[in-house]
């Protein structure tokens, strides 16, 4: 066994089997072989094996043995998955006749590297250690990448996830076969375009990857400008971390999120149907849409915004209120505007942001004798804004502003 083989074969994570329970010259590949040439590890393992025969046979006794979770992906390819708490196994019949050609069908040499798990040997017959060495993405063949075009986007998500650059030959080939990415289930993009914009390095790449032409066929308004606006929502997103600490609560996601709104179109009928086409979920859509509304909301303002305009800013925006602060800063809206909102929202007893009820809806019906009706809401909120002007400050002054706002407007 080389030096080489010997510390891969250390860097392997345990498997949660015993290896006698795979057939001979079953091999693990992909970005576990990949990961332990490069000594990165993870807390969750996520492993996949080529097998020459009976793969899911093989499986399924693996899941009874160790009481694994068992799912067949694809019957035709005969492709199963084993889950385990602290691990995801997959298992694919060999394609081909012998393991080389198997891995000639796949996208890039650094994840066509093989090991035999059984012998603990390295298997490499397109070069992918090498290409590893040189931090180099070089695919295997154009038709490969023609045959499953999410390639095109998934070779600028590896090169962020590690740090690496695309071989000029394979790039030139990605340029020339963009077209053919709208083709794909829009899902499989969107977990690509979500990898980039939650990686640090991802915005080189996007960068990239609008550049070759895979952006614009999903935001066909994303111009230079917007491009180079997604460093300055970056920069700003490690501004607010950096000077607020308490800002930066799940902080990659609300900054994958501004970046995901930097991209879309402002108009909000657009930029609903751009994130529906790439079947995101409500909850993603929600945040998007009412950070492009509340942003344009901000650019209204020529002045400081009022106690009552803050009140009702933060009734619809408080959960979405990070992502709308980044893009506020990175559009140059001033920061003596913004910096003051996000020092409300990070106080958690501001009463603008975090109201707290003096009198409840039962209070008014009882002590002011009315019935309920949607009066009861409005003088509520009327109650909850005199209280952060601090014209009341206890329940006693509540009703009586009520009461006072009633004789006022009768019904």
């Amino acid at each position: 066994m080389s030096l080489e083989t010997l510390n891969v074969s250390l860097a392997i994570p345990p498997l949660p089997f015993d290896v006698e329970l795979l057939p001979e010259a079953t091999c693990l590949v992909g970005g576990a072989v990949r990961d332990a040439f490069l000594e990165r590890k993870g807390n969750y393992l996520d492993l996949d094996f080529v097998v020459p025969e009976n793969s899911v046979a093989t499986a399924k006794q693996i899941a009874r043995r160790y009481n694994g979770g068992f799912v067949v992906l694809d019957q035709a390819r005969q492709i199963a998955r084993v889950v385990f708490p602290q691990a995801t196994l997959d298992f694919a019949l060999q394609e081909g006749d012998c393991l080389e050609t198997d891995l000639k069908r796949r996208d890039f040499t650094i994840n066509a590297i093989a090991y035999d798990v059984r012998q603990q040997k390295i298997i490499d017959p397109l070069g992918g250690i090498k290409d590893l060495k040189r931090k180099i993405i070089r695919m295997v063949s154009p038709k490969n990448l023609q045959d499953d075009p999410l390639r095109l986007l998934r070779g600028y998500r590896q090169a962020a996830q590690l740090n690496f650059k695309i071989d000029p030959e394979t790039r030139k080939t990605i340029q020339s076969l963009a077209g053919l990415l709208s083709k794909i289930a829009a899902e499989r993009v969107q977990s690509e375009l979500n990898y980039l914009l939650a990686c640090s390095l991802g915005n080189t790449w996007l960068k990239s990857a609008w550049e070759d032409g895979l952006i614009k066929i999903w935001f066909n308004q994303v111009d230079a400008d917007t491009i180079a606006e997604l460093e300055t929502v970056e920069e700003t997103g490690h501004f607010f971390t950096e000077t607020y600490p308490g800002f930066g609560d799940r902080c990659n996601q609300w900054l994958a999120l501004a970046k995901l709104a930097t991209l879309v179109s402002s108009d909000i009928s657009t930029a609903e149907s751009e994130l529906e086409r790439l079947k995101y979920s409500r909850s993603h859509i929600r945040a998007v849409l009412g950070t492009i509304k509340h942003l344009h909301q901000l650019q209204t303002f020529t002045d400081s915004m009022s106690l009552r305009e803050q009140y009702f800013f933060f009734l619809e925006a408080k959960k979405i209120f990070p992502i709308i602060a980044v893009r506020a800063i990175s559009i140059n809206l001033p920061k003596s505007q913004i910096i003051p909102l996000v020092e409300r929202y990070l106080n958690q007893d501001d009463p603008v942001v975090y109201p707290k009820s003096l009198v409840t809806g039962n209070d008014l019906i009882r002590e002011l004798q009315i019935k309920p009706s949607p009066v009861i809401g409005k003088l509520l909120t009327e109650i909850q804004i005199a209280y952060i002007e601090g014209k009341v400050s206890n329940s006693h002054e509540a009703l009586q502003f009520a009461k006072q706002l009633i004789s006022s407007c009768p019904e």
